[in-house]
């Protein structure tokens, strides 16, 4: 069976919710998985993921295609869920990097000083991260943990490549900058 071309698909989900089910399929893990790293709790990332679906099923009829892909769309829409939820809790916004820090962890030598020196650099490393404001968690986010490229990221968070390029150097050198500080 040949995959049906992405924009063909959004055609057909705005006539037939059922049409929908596939392009459900092709993106909720990965939005799940972004608005997990941005909420750090299961419960939440898994309501906000449902809410993220329904809310782009019941407005499928009017997205346009701009030329971006389709999943811009759903993160834009995941991004403004997790903001508001965030905004309502009056919470930091705070990124879940356990499980990578973890795997990162794993593949140093299993000496304990070596475990232990990893431990609070992982630690430090996920502090400097939380004190970051959230449009360069969310850069991150995007991509360190999901992989994406500059134009994917720009098309996400609206803004140029440049602009993405910027934001991404200057969020390096702060996390440089306040781990040093922190002596790390």
């Amino acid at each position: 069976m040949v995959e049906e071309n992405e924009e063909i698909l959004v055609e057909k989900a705005k006539e037939d919710p059922a049409a929908f089910g596939v392009l459900y399929e092709k993106y909720v893990r990965k939005i799940y998985s972004y608005i997990y790293r941005r909420t750090g709790n299961r419960h939440d990332a898994e309501d906000l993921t449902s809410r993220t679906f329904h809310r782009a099923l019941a407005n499928i009829d009017r997205y346009e295609n701009k030329g971006l892909p389709f999943s811009a769309w759903l993160y834009r829409i995941a991004h403004n869920l997790v903001a508001n939820w965030l905004r309502d809790r009056s919470r930091h916004p705070a990124i879940s990097l356990d499980e990578w820090a973890l795997t990162r962890q794993r593949s140093r030598s299993s000496v304990p000083e070596h475990q232990a020196e990893a431990n609070e650099e992982r630690e430090a490393l996920l502090e400097a991260i939380k004190r970051l404001p959230a449009d360069r968690q969310q850069l991150l986010i995007l991509k360190l943990m999901e992989g994406m490229s500059n134009v994917e990221i720009g098309q996400v968070l609206g803004r140029s490549v440049g602009a993405i390029k910027s934001l991404y150097f200057r969020t390096l050198i702060v996390l440089r900058e306040d781990l040093e500080k922190r002596r790390f």
